[in-house]
C-alpha cells in the first residue's frame, strides 16, 4: 500500500483471507478425521494374553481345578427362591412392588445373613492386605471410559441425566480411577483395594434367562477386589488374587471350580480371566460368583495411570488386576441350597457363625 501497489496488496490480503478460511476447515475435518478415529479405537478390546485358551464362547473355558465336596441333600431339597419363601427372608414381590423386577428385598434372617457375607468377605480381603475403600456409588464418564465400562457397556449401565452421572456395575470403576492421571512410585507397588458396594446392571434377566430368583438382577452387592502392580509382577500377582477369591469359597466350605475363560469369552478389557463358579443345586451345575482378571495396561492407558521404575528411566504404563472377592447374592444362593439339611434345616457354615452373632442354622419360625 505505502509502494503504491494497491491492486497486488488488495491481492495478498484476498490470497491470505482464503488461506485462512482453507485453514479452519482443514481443521475441522482434522479434529471430526480425530474424533471419528478416537470413537474407532475405544471399541477395540484388550489383546488376550498367550496363554489364554483359544476358543469361540464358554463351552470352550479350561477348567483349571475343582474344589470342595458336592453335599448330597435330602430328596425334597429346594431351589433358593423357595427357600426364601420358605424361611421369608428374601421377598420378590415387594421388591417388584417398591422399584421394578430385579430389585429383591431382603428380610429378617435374610437380610442379617446378607450383611454377614459382606462384613466377612472385607474381613477376608482385609487379611489378605487390601485396604477398605468406601466409594460413591455413581462416578462421572471419565471414570467409566478409564476403566472400558465406556463406550463398551454404554447400554447396561444405569445413566442419570442430572449431573451427567452412571451408576457403577461394579467397585472396579471406582478403586481403579483412584489414581487415574498420576504418577507413582514403583516403591508404592503394588496398590491393593477393596470395596463393598451395591452394584446395578440393566441387562440382567435378559432374554429370559435366570429370571428367577436372585441369580440374574439389576441391584447385585459385591466386595470387590482391585490391583495395581508393575508389568513385571502383573501375571503372578492374578494368581494371588484368585487365591484371594478361592480361599472365602473354600472357607465357607462350598464345592466350587477355577475355570480359565477362552478368547472369545474373555471381557472387554482382560488380557487374562479365571472366574470362580460355584456349584448350584438347583441348576445341577456351576455358575459364576468371581472373575478375575488381568487387564494389564489395558486400563492404565485409558486413565493415564503411570509409575516411574525403581532403576530410573521413564515412566511407565501400570498393569491394572480386579477380581470379585465375591458376588454376595451368589454367594447366599450357594449357602442356601447347599446348606440344606435331612431335618429341614440350612447349615450356617461355621466361618460364618460368628458374623449371624452365633446363629448356626436357619430354621422355619
Amino acid at each position: 500500500m505505502k509502494e503504491g501497489k494497491r491492486a497486488e496488496a488488495e491481492g495478498a490480503k484476498a490470497e491470505v483471507s482464503r488461506l485462512k478460511e482453507a485453514n479452519r476447515t482443514l481443521e475441522a475435518e482434522k479434529t471430526q478425521a480425530e474424533t471419528e478415529m478416537h470413537e474407532q479405537l475405544v471399541l477395540i478390546p484388550n489383546l488376550p494374553h498367550a496363554s489364554v485358551p483359544e476358543g469361540n464362547g464358554a463351552d470352550d473355558n479350561h477348567c483349571e481345578e475343582t474344589g470342595g465336596t458336592v453335599p448330597k441333600l435330602p430328596d425334597d431339597a429346594l431351589p433358593h427362591w423357595e427357600l426364601a419363601r420358605k424361611y421369608d427372608i428374601i421377598d420378590f414381590e415387594l421388591g417388584v412392588k417398591i422399584t421394578g423386577a430385579g430389585f429383591p428385598v431382603y428380610k429378617g434372617k435374610g437380610a442379617r445373613l446378607q450383611r454377614a457375607l459382606v462384613n466377612f468377605f472385607l474381613d477376608c480381603a482385609r487379611d489378605a492386605g487390601y485396604v477398605e475403600i468406601e466409594p460413591p456409588y455413581v462416578v462421572n464418564a471419565a471414570s467409566g471410559y478409564g476403566t472400558g465400562q465406556l463406550p463398551d457397556k454404554e447400554g447396561q449401565m444405569y445413566h442419570a441425566n442430572l449431573d451427567d452421572l452412571y451408576l457403577i456395575p461394579t467397585a472396579e470403576v471406582q478403586l481403579t480411577n483412584i489414581h487415574r492421571d498420576e504418577v507413582l512410585d514403583a516403591s508404592q507397588l503394588p496398590l491393593l483395594y477393596t470395596a463393598f458396594t451395591p452394584c446395578f446392571r440393566e441387562e440382567a434377566g435378559s432374554a429370559g434367562r435366570d429370571t428367577r430368583g436372585i441369580i440374574r438382577v439389576h441391584e447385585l452387592d459385591k466386595v470387590e477386589m482391585v490391583k495395581l502392580c508393575t508389568p513385571e509382577t502383573s501375571y503372578e500377582e492374578l494368581e494371588k488374587l484368585t487365591a484371594n477369591a478361592e480361599r472365602v469359597l473354600q472357607l465357607l466350605e462350598l464345592p466350587y471350580r477355577v475355570v480359565a475363560l477362552c478368547s472369545g469369552d474373555i471381557g472387554f478389557g482382560s488380557a487374562k480371566t479365571y472366574d470362580l463358579e460355584v456349584w448350584l443345586p438347583s441348576q445341577g451345575k456351576y455358575r459364576e460368583i468371581s472373575s478375575c482378571s488381568n487387564c494389564e495396561d489395558f486400563q492404565a492407558r485409558r486413565m493415564d495411570t503411570r509409575y516411574r521404575p525403581a532403576g530410573g528411566g521413564r515412566p511407565r504404563f501400570v498393569h491394572t488386576l480386579n477380581g470379585s472377592g465375591v458376588a454376595i447374592g451368589r454367594a447366599l444362593i450357594a449357602v442356601l441350597e447347599n446348606g440344606q439339611a435331612q431335618d429341614g434345616s440350612i447349615r450356617i457354615p461355621e466361618a460364618l457363625v460368628p458374623y449371624m452373632g452365633g446363629v448356626a442354622e436357619l430354621r422355619r419360625n
